[in-house]
């Protein structure tokens, strides 16, 4: 068996390939071309620093007034969503704390399609055409926000978390959109929110730690399981898996989007009293193919 272990450094980005015990580094200077640099996305005034001996630092500043801040690495850069590069079985680790247990908006790390970046208009963010969302991830969400179509499962807090949806052409997606209109009025929005669990798939598990600690999280994405570890011990393990192929992505933003079982849909933008940022280090993807 290969496997090949992706891992992020101050020095650059290293490729390590393992057959029968035998190891060869090989750093992104000495290749043509590497798909797997980070790439930063980030509002005004927003940080992506990188710190040193592998670690980053994410950060959005504290302001009351709206708009939406992004602060965000991922390795899908400009490419299309057929284009990104992780497959399974694949097993993604890194080394975070935050600024707070509890800060306004979402912030997380993981695997995803980039589903919703026609929405945005922030530095570095490429725009892609809709799609609905396949992602893997631990993410947390703050309470203003209600992120679940099924209502046996949390819907905000922090969270492993999986979503699988049907594949709809993106044409369609646009024609369907002012269905989503909808969601504005509360009867006609639990219309629309039993017609995306139809096409939508997820699993979630509320996840208790203090966040504001460093912490080692892990998430292993198999064909037909994914698993989530934290320092070491398996903490959920779910059957709904992400279409391939994702993306990483780790982020700190101050929005929120809630469409509750009794509601209508709510979103929008949360002030930040004080800046909210992420640490990282160790960050690294072990592809098993």
């Amino acid at each position: 068996m290969m496997a090949k272990l992706y891992h992020w450094h101050t020095c650059g980005f290293f490729h390590l390939t393992e057959i029968l015990g035998c190891r060869a580094w090989y750093h992104s200077s000495m290749l043509k071309h590497s798909l797997f640099d980070l790439h930063i996305s980030k509002s005004s005034a927003a940080r992506v620093e990188k710190l040193g001996e592998g670690s980053w630092h994410l950060e959005i500043p504290a302001r009351q007034r709206a708009g939406y801040r992004l602060a965000q690495l991922d390795d899908h850069g400009t490419l299309r969503r057929s284009n990104f590069i992780w497959k399974p079985p694949l097993t993604l680790s890194l080394q975070a704390r935050l600024s707070a247990e509890e800060l306004p908006g979402t912030w997380g790390f993981g695997l995803w399609n980039d589903p919703f970046s026609f929405l945005l208009g922030n530095e570095g963010v490429t725009l892609r055409f809709p799609a609905l969302p396949d992602a893997a991830w631990f993410f947390h969400a703050s309470p203003q926000n209600y992120l679940s179509f099924r209502d046996d499962l949390p819907a905000n807090g922090f969270l492993a978390a999986t979503f699988c949806s049907q594949h709809i052409p993106a044409v369609l997606l646009a024609l369907a959109a002012p269905i989503l209109a909808l969601t504005l009025f509360p009867g006609a929005a639990q219309l629309v929110r039993r017609l995306l669990q139809r096409v939508i798939h997820q699993d979630a598990a509320q996840i208790h730690t203090h966040v504001t600690d460093w912490h080692t999280y892990m998430l292993e994405w198999d064909p037909g399981m994914v698993r989530f570890n934290l320092d070491g011990a398996y903490i959920s393990e779910t059957q709904i898996v992400p279409r391939a192929p994702l993306s990483l992505v780790i982020w700190v933003d101050n929005q929120y989007a809630a469409l509750s079982p009794a509601g209508r849909l709510k979103y929008g933008t949360l002030p930040t009293p004080e800046p909210a940022w992420m640490e990282l280090r160790e960050l690294k993807l072990l592809d098993h193919t």
